[in-house]
């Protein structure tokens, strides 16, 4: 295995092994603390321009599976194509063995040209980062330099939203998808439903048209930077049709409503998240990603917090007071993960 530098921005180094594709790259560090899940993960959009940092020690024991499709979607991952920077774990498996695998982790990495390193010691990494916060880094083989770069500062939505009109099922309610950088498994959910979908690009100006209800997705980056989403979403919250969004969508329908978003220490990323639905003593076991949060501070008087984090008090999904908007800060949908919060699912389909 080629030897690789993974350099933070605070000038700290540690060396590893290559184990996927050999090019250096820039991003932001984050860790997530998910056990299983690393092909769903490494496809999931909202990790556009992060240096992945699983904190469970040994990954690659189960493969990677085939790129097969169902219907048009993806049979076991999250989008089409790996999205994060690249993958930094501590002991690589190279043999592996699971009923779908069809290839090694290294194998795919090398086949998207996402690098991959192991052999660093991630308990002590993670420890930082948990420290410090996410912090910027860089993975840099000999001879090939690269500049650190925030990719915050960058329309991640952009990068990652799909680029043309789709639709999805034949049911009788249309939903409208505003693709933010969508899973794959949020169309499998609500396909289980007397719906058709329709996923059109994250700027896409759909004021003239019919749906019964929108639907904002999952997405990367700062919720800010998504102007024209916003003022889409701004428009629709006037009108009465049911509204649901997950994870950015959750932050741009806040900011919609005229609430503030602020960027988390170093974020919420795995399974096994504690939320309670406000109001009750009712608790879901969630899985996350996301690196931005809503202020609860900010939100309008017809506006009220709908989940909270039990670990640390975070706002974790909105909801209209009078209107049929919510939104959930974590992944109802779960893939992968704990599928506690499907539910929320059945409640939008039903307010149709």
């Amino acid at each position: 295995m080629k030897k690789a530098r993974l350099i933070l921005q605070d000038g700290s180094e540690f060396e590893g092994y290559s184990f996927g594709a050999e090019h250096s790259v820039a991003g932001e560090l984050c860790f997530y603390t998910a056990m299983t899940g690393y092909p769903e993960s490494l496809t999931d959009p909202s990790y556009r321009g992060q240096i992945l940092v699983p904190t469970y020690p040994m990954i690659g024991n189960y493969g990677v599976p085939a790129d097969e499709k169902v219907d048009g979607i993806s049979r076991f991952f999250e989008s089409e194509k790996i999205w994060c920077q690249a993958l930094i774990i501590s002991d690589y498996s190279e043999q592996f063995s699971h009923w779908d695998s069809a290839r090694s982790l290294g194998t795919w990495l090398k086949q998207q040209d996402v690098p991959g390193i192991c052999g660093i010691d991630t308990r002590v990494l993670t420890q930082k980062l948990r420290d410090n916060g996410a912090m910027l880094g860089k993975i840099v083989f000999e001879g090939e330099d690269v500049e650190m770069a925030d990719p915050n500062r960058r329309n991640l939505v952009a990068e990652v939203s799909t680029k043309e009109i789709r639709t999805y099922g034949n049911g009788s309610k249309k939903v409208l998808m505003v693709d933010c950088g969508m899973k794959n498994n949020i169309l499998r959910c609500l396909l289980k439903y007397d719906v058709t979908v329709k996923r059109v690009p994250w700027d896409y100006d759909f004021r003239g048209e019919e749906y019964d209800g929108l639907f904002i997705s999952n997405g990367p980056g700062d919720p800010s930077i998504c102007t024209e989403t916003i003022e889409h979403i701004r428009w629709a919250l006037q009108q009465d049709k049911p509204i649901m969004g997950i994870c950015l969508g959750n932050q741009l329908m806040a900011i919609a409503a005229g609430a503030k978003t602020y960027k988390l220490k170093y974020g919420h990323r795995g399974h096994n998240v504690p939320v309670r639905k406000v109001g009750t003593h009712s608790c879901l076991i969630t899985s996350q990603n996301h690196g931005f949060a809503i202020d609860d501070k900010t939100l309008p008087a017809e506006w009220e917090p709908m989940f909270v984090n039990l670990n640390d008090g975070t706002n974790e999904g909105v909801r209209h007071r009078t209107k049929p908007f919510f939104s959930a800060q974590f992944h109802p949908e779960a893939s992968s993960g704990p599928v506690d919060s499907m539910l929320l699912f059945n409640e939008y389909v039903k307010s149709l």
